[in-house]
């Protein structure tokens, strides 16, 4: 057998619920590596190692009673246990579990365990994970990197010196660095796809719904949803598998059996406008563009055919975008005195959202709403949409913020950087992946460049796939077919 974080998650799970591995060798063994690595790496915020262990001698234990009770071939073939029986899993830090502190990120709240876990891990630990800790997350869940003030900044495992993306970002480095065989992000506004496509991943944010939201903050626009980080279509098709809620009566949704199927041959709308494009005016480096022609080509020589889609946004989406986006901070519970202890972008956009009217937060959602109608219109007329999924290659630890780092984590007078400059900065890297939050349509970051020339050299650079609602499925079929 192959090292075991050499194994993808389907070959993994199959082990495990075979008895060829046991969830105790598996959880000991990324343990092991995230011991090794997690130091240089910040991917993980808190390592739960104790329970994990504790967790897997019982997946185990179950695995055995079930064999002795003469059910052995229904063991063997995985019919009589949980989907994920034994596998290692890992949640961002924005996500309760039960008996483990949830930072968000922030210096400024207190430290105290959560008393159950949240929705998201309830989902996973009830379909026989096991988790192995909490991952580096920027504070709040708000930006397009994973630094904070609390632990080490989350950096990509194909470069050191560059971020691995936000908000999911510590769960993208740990499964791009073999830390964990997959994990769940939560995207409100690329935060799954961002860095999918800065680790080179297989990043899906599911349609509005579809799944629990992961989040125990505010999120009045329901842009939040979570989704699989992983390396294939078929593993990131196993955990939605995962995620998605049993509906009592109903067959399962069987993601991971249908990424076998072909896709039909796919109108596809080929677009580099964003609604972020005339208030911060940017342009797509080399490497985006490389990555959009390399995503047009695969698509082509599988026979789907592009055509150029142009698409008019609403030049106020910015603001009502940014006004839903941050009311959550502004209602979030942190003790006046602990205010100071909060990055320069947090501070800053939670003092506007507590001077927002209400009406204000009305006018906003009203607008996103038309927002998401007309934008669903003009995607209509093709089956999917193909952007890049990131305007620049990922940006250097510290970019955004100003922040000169040498090692470990900022202190407060570190963070040099304005508010507002960092805001831009993240918009200009990111300009595609936030409306697709407000239209609550599924889409997928595929990883299909490399700027070294071949897989696994320099740095990855993805496309986004947009598609219609409820077609999640379809996007893990196109995936698997263009060899991911």
């Amino acid at each position: 057998m192959a090292e075991i974080h050499e194994l993808s998650a389907v070959q993994l799970r199959d082990a495990l619920r075979s008895g060829e591995l046991s969830a105790r060798q598996a959880a000991g063994h990324y343990l092991e590596r995230i011991d090794a690595g997690n130091p240089h790496l910040g991917a993980f915020i808190t390592v739960t190692a104790e329970q994990a262990l504790q967790d897997a001698a019982a997946a185990d234990d179950s695995h055995a009673r079930a064999a002795r009770a003469g059910d052995g071939t229904r063991v063997r073939n995985g019919t009589g246990l949980p989907l994920l029986h034994g596998m290692p899993v890992a949640f961002k830090d924005l996500t309760d579990v039960a008996g483990v502190v949830t930072t968000h990120g922030s210096a400024a709240l207190e430290r105290r365990p959560a008393l159950a876990d949240g929705a998201l891990a309830a989902a996973l630990k009830g379909a026989g994970a096991v988790s192995l800790g909490k991952t580096q997350v920027p504070e709040f869940g708000l930006t397009a990197y994973s630094e904070n003030r609390i632990a080490p900044p989350s950096r990509n495992p194909y470069a050191l010196s560059r971020s691995s993306g936000g908000s999911s970002g510590g769960s993208a480095a740990a499964v791009a660095a073999g830390l964990v065989p997959f994990a769940p992000g939560s995207d409100g506004g690329g935060s799954v796809r961002i860095p999918a496509a800065a680790c080179g991943l297989v990043g899906l944010k599911p349609g509005r719904g579809l799944v629990p939201a992961g989040e125990s903050t505010g999120d009045p626009a329901g842009l939040v949803v979570a989704g699989p980080l992983a390396r294939s279509a078929a593993d990131a098709a196993l955990l939605l598998d995962a995620l998605v809620p049993g509906i009592p009566g109903t067959p399962a949704p069987g993601y991971l059996e249908q990424t076998a199927r072909e896709p039909h041959r796919l109108r596809i709308g080929v677009s580099l406008d964003s609604p972020w494009k005339k208030t911060f005016p940017f342009v797509p480096d080399g490497a985006a563009l490389d990555a959009l022609a390399e995503g047009i080509r695969l698509l082509e020589t599988a026979g789907h055919e592009t055509t150029e889609a142009a698409i008019r946004y609403d030049n106020r989406y910015p603001d009502a975008f940014t006004t839903a986006w941050t009311a959550g901070i502004g209602s979030a519970r942190i003790a006046p005195q602990r205010e100071a202890l909060l990055t320069p972008l947090t501070r800053t956009f939670r003092r506007r959202a507590q001077l927002r009217s209400p009406a204000g937060l009305g006018d906003a959602l009203g607008f996103l709403r038309q927002f998401r109608r007309d934008t669903i219109a003009q995607y209509s007329a093709w089956d999917l949409i193909l952007t890049p999924a990131l305007a620049q290659t990922p940006r250097p630890v510290g970019w955004f913020t100003g922040a000169a780092h040498g090692g470990g984590y900022w202190p407060a007078a570190e963070w040099m950087g304005d508010a507002d400059d960092d805001y831009r900065k993240q918009c200009e890297y990111a300009p595609w992946s936030s409306m697709v939050n407000v239209c609550g349509l599924p889409a997928i970051s595929l990883p299909v460049h490399w700027t070294g020339g071949v897989k696994g050299a320099g740095l990855p650079m993805g496309i986004q796939l947009v598609g219609r609602t409820g077609s999640e499925a379809l996007l893990l079929q196109l995936a698997a077919q263009l060899g991911f």
